[in-house]
């Protein structure tokens, strides 16, 4: 029997849940009182299920999404989340027909770029997805730090205060959007993220323990950070191995993030601190007078994007030189290849296609890879994934696009 790909209906959302549970090998106990806690936040019309008579053997759902881009705009962007195959269907072009039509809708809808995280490196690229964030964990022993632990708060007139999820969810909001207005690569949180993420809504497949979370604010008693954290109690011959674990930390300022850092490393007991995914050049390890005490876990890939709009994508951000750049951009889908010219400036950028002869020619993925600066269009070259058509176009490209800072998403979705 032919297989089905089609926006499943209400009904069909626990049958599509447990395909979904399959392919990220998770237990199928509590389908269906997962199927109603994710409900509300499900659009079914942006939620595809491929169906192997009558039962669903993949699944692929996208939401709306805002993603900062350099200069702090907010462009419209597609997200792209909960994409499985299960393994007895694999390699029958399911996620790639589920991808062709989300993508064209997303473009159709006006949207500039596609986002994901992906759970494996090779398969979106042939998309047109590109890493375009990077992030880093780290294992930090507090006994080395050599921060006073006799710290009893900030010295700046500023102050640490222990709070509960419904301050979190009053407060937090505005501290992210405030965040993420200067963080090239973050994401919007809607509502919902802050219930589940404090506990007013919980999934029945994850597993929950309730954290402790923390505001600093300022001298003048704005709130310019949360940190939110969990902790063990865990001893051995009468001494403290206690381990805290951090699930998220958002400042706006370096005072906030300082303060922050510090607290949790003042904590009696604490041992040991393992951090959630942040920014590769956060300050945390040079905030400490002994940087060696924090140690990389992991360093990996993270947000990865796709252009569906080339022109309105570039137009959005900023660039800190003046130059032009013609880039002959090639797109596996056809959804957005062509020729353009960049004219950028510190005062604006424009973008429009152009039949002059190409600076540049690179694929769509490498172009998501650079377009939150992280990447370097010379080292693109250098690896044979950017073709330089005029000598110096590389290193002009780096000059336009790259950041002194690099992007950073604190979510995963």
């Amino acid at each position: 029997m032919s297989l089905d790909i089609r926006t499943i209906a209400d009904s069909e959302l626990t049958d599509w849940i447990r395909a979904m549970f399959t392919g990220f090998l998770r237990p199928q106990q509590g389908v269906e009182e997962e199927a109603e806690v994710r409900r509300a936040g499900i659009d079914p019309d942006r939620t595809q299920g491929a169906f192997d008579a009558g039962r669903c053997v993949g699944t692929f759902r996208s939401f709306s999404q805002e993603l900062t881009v350099v200069g702090g705009a907010a462009v419209p962007a597609n997200a792209v989340t909960n994409v499985t195959v299960s393994p007895t269907h694999r390699r029958r072009g399911l996620l790639s027909r589920m991808m062709a039509d989300d993508q064209a809708r997303a473009k159709e809808r006006g949207d500039v770029v596609s986002t994901l995280i992906a759970a494996e490196y090779p398969i979106y690229g042939r998309y047109g997805f590109g890493p375009a964030t990077w992030a880093s964990r780290w294992r930090i022993d507090v006994g080395r730090t050599g921060l006073d632990p006799r710290w009893s708060g900030p010295d700046d007139g500023g102050r640490v205060d222990l709070v509960d999820g419904t301050d979190v969810r009053k407060l937090g909001p505005d501290l992210h959007e405030r965040l993420r207005a200067g963080q090239h690569g973050a994401v919007d949180r809607d509502e919902r993220w802050w219930r589940i993420n404090t506990g007013d809504i919980r999934l029945p497949s994850a597993s929950w323990k309730e954290p402790f979370h923390v505001l600093y604010r300022s001298a003048d008693g704005r709130v310019d950070g949360l940190l939110t954290y969990t902790a063990d109690d865990h001893w051995t011959d009468k001494q403290p191995h206690c381990r805290a674990t951090v699930r998220d930390l958002v400042a706006t300022t370096p005072a906030a993030e300082r303060a922050l850092w510090h607290f949790l490393l003042s904590i009696d007991w604490i041992t040991e601190v393992n951090t959630n995914f942040r920014a590769p050049d956060d300050l945390l390890p040079l905030l400490l007078p002994d940087p060696r005490a924090v140690r990389t876990v992991e360093a990996a890939d993270w947000l990865w994007i796709r252009l569906l709009d080339v022109p309105r994508a570039l137009e959005a951000r900023t660039y800190p030189a003046t130059g032009s750049l013609v880039l002959d951009v090639h797109d596996p889908t056809g959804l957005a290849a062509g020729r353009f010219r960049l004219g950028a400036s510190p005062e604006g950028a424009t973008c429009t296609p152009t039949t002059a002869s190409a600076d540049l020619t690179l694929g769509m993925t490498e172009l998501g890879s650079l377009y939150l600066g992280d990447e370097s269009a010379v080292r693109l070259t250098a690896l044979g994934r950017v073709t330089e058509e005029r000598p110096g176009a590389a290193a002009l490209a780096d000059t336009l696009l790259r950041t002194s800072r690099r992007p950073w998403c604190p979510d995963v979705f």
